[in-house]
């Protein structure tokens, strides 16, 4: 048998499929987790990464089948690249091991992620019950999607989800740069800037079991993200970062110096000497930025050239059933 994939006849293979799940103290939920995972997905691999957990996760991890590793670097953006330098699949599927999402949803995913031919399936969250998506985390979300979705583009309803399902191409070419629980926010921008072709379908979210406790901060892990997001922008988009401050610069040093010019022609001398070096100092600037961003921005260029042909150089190994 053969199938037709990404326009190319090849053999017709199953793919190998890894369910990656980051834990820090998770030993309520772990377990329940691996089994609804397997259960979904019988031939699915497991993956448990435990990040220095003081509890007993990695034990329930491995009693109930996962194969079970651990990353001493706390954080989870320091998991998830190490889960992605670590295992090889064909299909990756990252997601929490707090028990907050459905893994019945899971083959609905992987279809989508074949069926569609896709590089990334986002699990929107839905809230599956009266105040199990608390109202500062929802606001945070929507406030940085939003964010994102004015900078980068909008194709993502949920940039903070930890459900995902994603080629192998898309996982072995993402740099994995965030050490926190940002790098949900890096894994969409990563796939706005490369164009990659995405989808995204709606899943249940939950409310964690009994004794399970959340690591996020909403205000410290907020200000976080914007400042990852920030960042992202400096990077991805230097011209426009750099120019909006050559803007503020410029704007500042014409309207600081109305007050000087009337003065000239007025009386023809420059009274305010310092003004007048401020008003010049913050052209100049100005000036400074801008030739920055036209720098950098051809850097940049160059950089997502090779960062695509990175991508293309991984090949898709599984029939598009």
């Amino acid at each position: 048998m053969v199938a037709l994939i990404y326009g190319s006849v090849v053999p017709d293979q199953k793919p190998i499929i890894a369910v990656l799940i980051p834990c820090y103290n998770e030993e309520v939920a772990v377990g329940r987790v691996i089994q609804d995972f397997r259960r979904s997905l019988p031939d699915a691999a497991v993956f448990v990464y435990d990040n220095n957990s003081t509890d007993r996760t990695s034990e329930i991890a491995r009693d109930h089948g996962a194969i079970v590793r651990l990353e001493p670097q706390k954080g989870k953006g320091n998991v998830v690249r190490r889960m992605f330098a670590d295992v090889e699949a064909d299909i990756y599927i990252l997601v929490d091991g707090d028990d907050t999402y459905d893994a019945a949803v899971a083959p609905v995913l992987v279809r989508v992620l074949l069926t569609e031919c896709v590089d990334m399936v986002n699990a929107v969250r839905e809230d599956s019950g009266s105040g199990v998506y608390r109202s500062g985390h929802r606001f945070g979300n929507w406030l940085l999607t939003s964010l994102v979705a004015l900078i980068f583009g909008n194709r993502s309803a949920d940039i903070l989800s930890g459900y995902r399902v994603m080629s192998r191409r898309f996982v072995k070419s993402f740099p994995a740069l965030s050490a926190g629980f940002e790098i949900e926010t890096e894994l969409t921008v990563h796939a706005l800037q490369l164009n990659c072709p995405i989808a995204e379908r709606r899943a249940p979210y939950r409310s964690r079991a009994l004794g399970s406790v959340s690591k996020l901060s909403t205000y410290r892990d907020g200000l976080r993200i914007l400042r990852t997001i920030g960042q992202l922008v400096k990077d991805e988009l230097p011209l426009a970062f750099f120019s909006t401050i050559a803007a503020f610069l410029g704007v500042g040093s014409v309207v600081i110096s109305i007050p000087l010019f009337i003065e000239y022609f007025a009386s023809h001398t420059v009274p305010r000497l310092p003004t007048a070096v401020l008003v010049v100092g913050l052209m100049l600037a100005a000036l400074l930025s801008l030739f920055c961003g036209l720098v950098l921005s051809t850097v940049t260029r160059a950089r997502n050239e090779m960062k695509r042909l990175h991508y293309l150089s991984y090949s898709i190994r599984y029939s598009g059933r």
